[in-house]
């Protein structure tokens, strides 16, 4: 399994897009977080991988700097792909996502002169719940879910394939249970991607106050312009990177 950073920045970067990545196991790509514009992240962050190439969003929450290309993404796949893009998320997210997304969504017109016609999402989106109880499965991927300590409801992240474990954090305070769930009881997560920032975030004190054996296997995201990425002790994700999640990568 590889995963490529598409995206490193919080949401008031002017230097790198918002944070989202791109989860690739055999064939099969799991975009996690959908910030605008999604096909130019994609065209820099990724080359040669475009909208039709992705199997399922995984949405963690629905904060702008990670759902805003929802809605391009959406209409690419009403009148391009002819189908609704698979997305995966916990109810307590998907939810609001139609309160959201609905203003821009919710009816077209066939030609300029013919009435509206209602959409709703699921013309748009095959929404799937996540569970916070069990693992959900989709095609290569098993995926798991826990709430994080956010201003709205946001979920963190296991991603499983071919027993190689990719665990993400989400937008999240500091939370050391969430630290070791993400970690893993008994199976360790071969890489934790954990975000870093300020506010209802976690500073990276924090973070460098956990375990060598696990800050080893850390790489952050969604740092400010601010952020010192060369000198930091734990390493950092930069945009387009990609990185192997196994074994070896511990």
């Amino acid at each position: 399994m590889d995963v490529t950073a598409l995206g490193v920045g919080d949401a008031f970067s002017s230097r790198w897009y918002s944070t989202c990545l791109l989860v690739h196991h055999e064939g099969s790509r799991l975009l996690i977080d959908c910030p605008h514009p999604i096909r130019k992240v994609l065209a820099e962050s990724a080359p040669g991988v475009d909208l039709p190439d992705i199997d399922a969003i995984v949405l963690t929450h629905l904060h702008g700097d990670h759902c805003s290309g929802l809605e391009g993404f959406g209409f690419f796949s009403h009148f391009v792909l002819q189908r609704p893009v698979p997305l995966l998320a916990w109810p307590g997210v998907s939810n609001r996502l139609w309160e959201r997304l609905a203003p821009g969504m919710d009816c077209l017109k066939p030609t300029p002169d013919a009435p509206p016609v209602a959409k709703t999402l699921d013309d748009y989106f095959a929404v799937a719940p996540l569970s916070i109880h069990e693992p959900t499965t989709f095609g290569p991927f098993t995926v798991e879910a826990r709430p994080t300590k956010h201003h709205v409801p946001t979920t963190a992240l296991r991603i499983t394939a071919d027993g190689a474990t990719l665990a993400y954090s989400a937008d999240t305070s500091f939370d050391p249970a969430l630290i070791t769930w993400l970690d893993g009881a008994g199976a360790p997560a071969d890489v934790v991607i954990h975000e870093t920032n300020l506010g209802t975030h976690t500073p990276l004190d924090d973070l460098l106050s956990l375990p060598a054996s696990l800050r080893d296997r850390m790489r952050l995201v969604h740092y400010p312009d601010f952020f010192d990425v060369a000198g930091c002790s734990i390493q950092c994700l930069t945009q387009g990177e990609t990185i192997a999640v196994g074994p070896a990568s511990r």
